[in-house]
């Protein structure tokens, strides 16, 4: 089987990144689903190389006034940091080997670590990020000192130091690289930065005056200059009565359909090489259904097609 046709799957149970427990059974949950199963019916050898080490809450003693005061009251800032470097290495190993890969969050700090490597492997990389948030807070910014919601801020070079410069000093992309779509929450701040930044930026309200279909090509379009493509995808940017099993939900997001066309329409551009797969929250599930619809997803992005 040719190299292109590997897929490694790693799992990074963190909740460390949010206040909200129950995240880091996430990866559990998507493999549950048949994740695996899913790709080698689409003909890809599949490798799942287990959980990156995540320190427990429970097991973080150090986590108390002190610990927040000399953090900026980031919350687990040390921890997030060690998990994330974990997850660096791990993705520029199989970037390296031209292997795809997948992470299972975990909450969406994980992508801290992800995109320092897929942008570390020598290509030219634009990233995806499907979210209802755009997770560009800073310390400065952030109303809770989630380090979940300052992921893009810090790939973008600002933030603490110690996460900017996990894999290689200073900033992951440009915000020419980075387009971001779902969005409807946003911080004060984060309204401000984004127009700072100019990073492209496609809102529930342009997707329902457009249509995924034309929003889809766009994004397509936005990447055409680009080797790769690695999508972030946070399972909160559709719909919580399609998804209730997510972290931080919000109403009015991606309907399934309009998901799945904006994964085919991705798939099609044969530039996805690697994916993130964050905020599934077993605890607030029905059923597995959010985890299902994940597996769903990754399904079209890496190449189902109805016919």
């Amino acid at each position: 089987m040719t190299s292109h046709k590997v897929v490694r799957i790693f799992g990074v149970p963190m909740d460390l990144g949010q206040s909200r427990r129950g995240v880091d059974m996430g990866p559990s949950a998507i493999r549950y689903a048949g994740l695996k199963q899913k790709l080698a019916r689409l003909g890809y050898e599949v490798h799942d190389s287990g959980n990156v080490t995540v320190p427990q809450v429970e097991e973080i003693e150090h986590e108390d006034d002190h610990h927040d005061e000399v953090h900026g009251h980031l919350h687990f800032l040390p921890e997030v940091e060690q998990v994330c470097a974990l997850v660096y290495e791990s993705t520029l190993n199989c970037c390296h080997a031209q292997e795809r890969v997948i992470f299972l969050g975990g909450d969406h700090s994980i992508s801290i670590g992800t995109v320092a490597g897929v942008t570390s492997a020598g290509e030219s990389v634009g990233v995806l990020w499907v979210d209802a948030h755009a997770d560009i807070n800073t310390p400065e910014t952030s109303p809770s000192g989630n380090i979940h919601g300052m992921s893009v801020a810090v790939l973008l070079g600002e933030g603490p130091e110690s996460l900017v410069n996990i894999g290689k000093p200073g900033p992951k992309f440009q915000p020419g690289q980075l387009v971001m779509v779902g969005i409807r929450d946003l911080d004060p701040g984060e309204r401000i930065r984004l127009r700072e930044k100019g990073v492209t930026v496609y809102t529930m309200r342009q997707i329902d005056e457009l249509g995924m279909g034309v929003v889809a090509q766009r994004i397509v379009e936005h990447f055409s200059g680009f080797d790769r493509l690695h999508v972030s995808l946070d399972m909160d940017g559709l719909d919580p009565t399609v998804t209730p099993g997510v972290g931080t939900p919000v109403p009015g997001g991606m309907s399934y359909r309009e998901a799945h066309l904006l994964m085919e329409i991705l798939a099609d551009s044969n530039k996805v090489r690697s994916l993130d797969i964050v905020e599934v929250n077993p605890i607030l599930d029905d059923r597995n259904n959010t985890a299902k619809i994940a597996v769903e997803l990754t399904g079209s992005l890496f190449g189902q097609r109805i016919l």
